[in-house]
């Protein structure tokens, strides 16, 4: 699948890279529309009682939650003086009524809440019509112009549009930190501009691709204003993540001299297949947010979902399109060397030796530490979005906080009763007393609703324990509701506040009253966290079964997918006990600039708990692609994991360290919602990329042994079927050729060519590559060199890669040799293993010599020297990696096409009419033992 897919873009990468670019040319007008189209709110469950309070506050007493609060203030007039009022009502007399449904002072309600506690301050409460962020525009101006008072204005339509605006200014901030930072760490893992580039440019269209489709959700439902800083981070660093484990797997196959078309293919069917994993189990993560109810996860589930798959394909399908237009170009504008790559020995070498020899001590250590991070998070404390979200600078912020110290206790923030008035008909006829259609019309008069209706439920409500009072603030005729406010001490989700709640929801009402509704903030926060408790569970069932299946699909084993749900718990917990201590207790306030509120919003909890999950499982797809790998290609478990975590410990640090970045920089958001998001992927990712996936998951593994890949007979077949896997064999850049047969030079036309031996054919019994089995010459066959410039001279080879042993201590290590091959045998070149995945390439046929008879001998013992040399036997269990002469890759034509015959280099001639084949002997099996030298371990052959 991943193997067409390459072969596809590449041979349409000129068109798909131009609709590409076009698309995003003519999108980006489009996504730009986003900001302004954003709503707060969205943290209510829409069923909810509390919902239909609000939803009634609204419709049935004219708009009785206000649009805009105007604060007014004088240093020493009071408010009660004629002037403060002349002043204030001449500046609300000018209001456009076109803009503008209701008007509310103290001198129009006579509440004395609405003066402050010195009596210098007062504020107005205005219901805006339309459009009002439109109305607001128009009408701000003249608010603002108050002679001789000073003047704040805030409410929940300037909130709405400071959190806009600073959500905006958060993302230009975020994008000019990160990207500088982005570039200089990209240069030192590639060493090259062109590569360090690619990157930004697919993490750039991935921002794009975010902002379009948040654009388009705003046509079918409500998008939260603090959608658009999480998908963004969420876009870009996945996306420079997924292009990095691309590009280095690309860059690996050119450095192997492989043609841009197998570089393509080989790099989509091993990193291409480990990213779409990767791709998927995030997104099916985001996608659970849709279970809930609430309109901010919703919202950002389905767009992060969305921008998850968009920067997936855009690592899969454009970024390849581009790398096989540049080809080995992509290395071009070096500066430093590169770090980032798969290397042997170092660093990664002696975590993993140290890991598989004492695997329970890295277990019951790492274990230790994750559960002292997450201890914190057994106190939490859930509260609401507020004001607070935003920095103490804004203005909107500062009124909301004025109204609540310096006048009434919760005068904007009661608690909501509905009490629904049973009525009597107006003279109604005694012989039909019945309802509708029974003597009565839908216009039939009705008794009017009082406040004698409600007086002795409003008595029982002042007598309970933590009301300070209870008022009546409206009356709907055409429904037949009373509405109270219910005053109290203390903050609205403080727990006294809570038990207010419970107390007159357990009321029983009188006879006369056939509902009663309870609404308000602190109501609206008990029943979010009723409506998250209640889904919770099905999201961590449906999220946690596609996950399973995904893994299972990836790696063929059951055990592999449980152990790696348990390992993200570890971190997930961990990353809530940091979130705790950090903003709950407010240890990190003045480092992050934001104000503690003594609680952790819900929502962005299960928010959290989402991203965490995906992205905690991101880093660990990728080594356990690569274990797998090891596995299939050794059968050793141990090998497997250690040279698995050695051979991605460099490329998973980089991408860990890139993302972040891009995560540390939207952590500066001035919004406290961004800060808390950013800090638990900060903390998730690093637990996950250093304690969890260095250590944790390769002792784990260690310990299963085998049973990692355990799989019963029945569930073998149903992996074949939904595997999604390539065709038997290597890509096409891995074919290994066998080391045994020598290259022939043709003869130059004065010399006698002697007798060349006749290569037995393959027997069917055995299936070694690794060997060949051959009759031996009966005189030495010399290499013939044909003069320098001359056809057919010997090709001088590029320095080789080999294992030698290490001389600064125990183990091996990788090494180049500079060597050049003999005249009379070709230099052999070591097997070099991919980085994601394991190749087995059909192996190519050789060319044809001219006929020649062939040599009466005796046979001798297997052999590993060349044709024509003395035999060597060869010593089995001493070179771990042995040596390989591979078929030399096609080269490409200048013009960037494809190579044409006369621009291939000769191949192995003919003996006796029949082609050199490739000779097959027993199998042999590359397991791990302790090193004979000193401490670690080391590879060794055995049959």
């Amino acid at each position: 699948m991943f193997e067409s897919l390459g072969r596809f873009v590449y041979r349409g990468r000129w068109t798909l890279l131009v609709l590409s670019v076009a698309a995003a040319v003519l999108v980006a007008p489009y996504g730009l529309e986003l900001f302004g189209r954003m709503t707060d709110g969205g943290f209510e469950d829409p069923s909810a009682e509390s919902t239909t309070s609000a939803t009634w506050n609204e419709e049935w007493y004219s708009g009785a939650t206000p649009d805009v609060v105007v604060l007014y203030t004088h240093p020493t007039v009071s408010v009660r003086d004629k002037r403060y009022k002349k002043a204030v009502h001449d500046s609300l007399r000018r209001l456009p009524a076109s803009h503008v449904r209701q008007l509310t002072t103290y001198w129009t309600a006579r509440s004395a809440k609405m003066i402050s506690h010195d009596s210098r301050s007062t504020y107005a409460l205005i219901t805006l019509k339309g459009d009002k962020q439109a109305a607001y525009a128009a009408v701000e101006q003249r608010l603002r112009t108050v002679e001789g008072l000073t003047v704040k204005i805030g409410g929940a339509v300037p909130l709405l549009r400071d959190l806009n605006t600073q959500t905006g200014a958060d993302l230009a901030r975020a994008e000019a930190i990160s990207m500088p930072v982005l570039l200089v760490l990209l240069v030192l893992v590639f060493g090259s501009l062109v590569a360090a580039g690619l990157p930004l440019l697919v993490g750039l269209l991935a921002v794009l691709g975010a902002l379009v489709l948040l654009r388009l959700l705003t046509e079918v439902t409500d998008v939260s204003v603090f959608s658009l800083n999480v998908v963004t981070m969420l876009g870009l660093g996945l996306a420079i993540d997924y292009s990095l484990f691309v590009l280095s797997a690309f860059r690996e196959e050119i450095r192997r001299g492989t043609s841009r078309e197998r570089a393509v293919v080989a790099t989509m069917a091993t990193a291409g297949r480990t990213v779409a994993f990767s791709g998927l189990t995030v997104a099916t993560a985001l996608l659970g947010l849709l279970l809930f109810p609430q309109m901010f996860l919703r919202s950002i589930g389905l767009g992060a979902a969305a921008v998850v798959l968009v920067a997936m394909f855009s690592a899969l399908i454009v970024l390849p399109a581009v790398l096989g237009i540049l080809g080995p170009r992509v290395d071009a504008l070096r500066i430093t060397p590169s770090f980032g790559g798969p290397q042997g020995g170092g660093a990664w070498h002696a975590v993993a030796s140290s890991v598989m020899r004492t695997p329970v001590l890295y277990l019951v250590g790492v274990t230790a530490v994750l559960v002292s991070l997450a201890l914190p998070f057994v106190d939490v404390k859930f509260g609401n979005v507020d004001h607070r979200v935003l920095p103490s600078r804004v203005e909107s912020r500062q009124v909301a906080e004025t109204v609540d110290t310096d006048f009434a206790r919760n005068s904007m923030a009661p608690i909501d009763v509905h009490v629904l008035v049973e009525r009597d008909f107006v003279d109604a006829d005694p012989l039909l007393p019945g309802p509708l259609g029974q003597g009565h019309t839908v216009v039939s008069p009705v008794t009017p609703v009082l406040p004698a209706d409600v007086k002795p439920f409003a008595d029982r409500l002042r007598r309970l324990e933590g009301v300070t009072g209870v008022d009546v603030t409206g009356f709907s005729q055409t429904n037949g509701s009373v509405r109270l406010a219910v005053r109290y001490e203390g903050d609205p989700m403080s727990s006294s506040a809570r038990s207010v709640v419970t107390l007159i929801r357990s009321m029983t009402p009188e006879p006369n009253i056939r509902a009663v509704v309870v609404g308000g903030s602190t109501a609206a926060q008990m029943d979010l966290m009723d409506s998250l408790a209640a889904t919770l569970p099905w999201m961590a069932l449906v999220v946690c079964g596609a996950t399973f299946v995904l893994l299972f699909a990836a790696f063929g084993s059951l055990l592999l997918p449980l152990k790696a749900l348990l390992m993200n718990v570890l971190s997930i917990g961990a990353s809530f006990g940091v979130i705790v201590w950090a903003f709950q207790y407010g240890n990190l306030a003045s480092f992050l600039g934001f104000t503690p509120t003594g609680t952790i919003e819900a929502t962005v909890t299960v928010l959290i708990l989402a991203v965490v999950f995906g992205l905690s499982m991101d880093y660990e797809l990728f080594l356990l692609s690569r274990v797998r790998a090891e596995w299939l290609r050794t059968g050793d478990n141990n090998a497997a994991v250690a040279v698995g975590l050695q051979k991605t410990g460099g490329i998973i640090t980089s991408a860990a360290l890139l993302l972040l970045v891009v995560i540390g920089a939207f952590s500066t958001a001035g919004i406290t919602i961004v800060k808390l998001l950013g800090v638990g992927m900060f903390v998730a990712i690093v637990v996950d990329a250093t304690l969890v996936r260095a250590l944790l998951v390769p002792a784990t593994m260690r310990l299963m042994g085998e049973a990692n890949w355990w799989l019963p007979g029945p569930l073998r077949g149903l992996h074949r079927r939904i595997e999604l896997r390539e065709p038997e064999g290597e890509p096409p850049s891995q074919a290994v050729a066998s080391p045994a047969v020598p290259r022939v030079q043709p003869p130059s036309p004065a010399m006698a060519l002697p007798a060349v031996p006749r290569v037995e054919p393959p027997s069917p019994a055995v299936a070694s590559p690794a060997v060949p089995r051959m009759k031996p010459p009966s005189p030495a066959v010399p290499r013939v060199e044909a003069p320098p410039g001359a056809a057919g001279a010997p090709r001088v080879e590029p320095p080789r890669r080999v294992v030698r042993p290490n001389l600064e201590g125990p183990g091996w290590q990788w090494a180049e040799d500079d060597a050049r091959p003999s005249p009379s045998l070709p230099a052999p070149e070591p097997v070099a293993t991919p980085l994601f995945g394991m190749d087995t390439d059909p192996i190519p046929s050789p060319m044809p010599l001219p006929p020649m008879p062939p040599p009466v001998v005796p046979v001798v013992p297997v052999v590993s020297g060349p044709v024509g040399t003395a035999a060597v036997v060869r010593k089995r269990g001493i070179n771990p990696y042995p040596a390989a002469v591979r078929e030399p890759a096609p080269r490409e034509a200048a013009s960037g096409g494809e190579v044409t015959p006369e621009e291939e280099s000769p191949r192995t001639p003919e003996c006796d009419g029949e082609p050199f084949g490739w000779v097959k002997v027993r199998p042999r099996t590359r397991v791990v033992r302790a090193s004979t030298d000193g401490a670690g371990w080391t590879w060794a052959e055995v049959d």
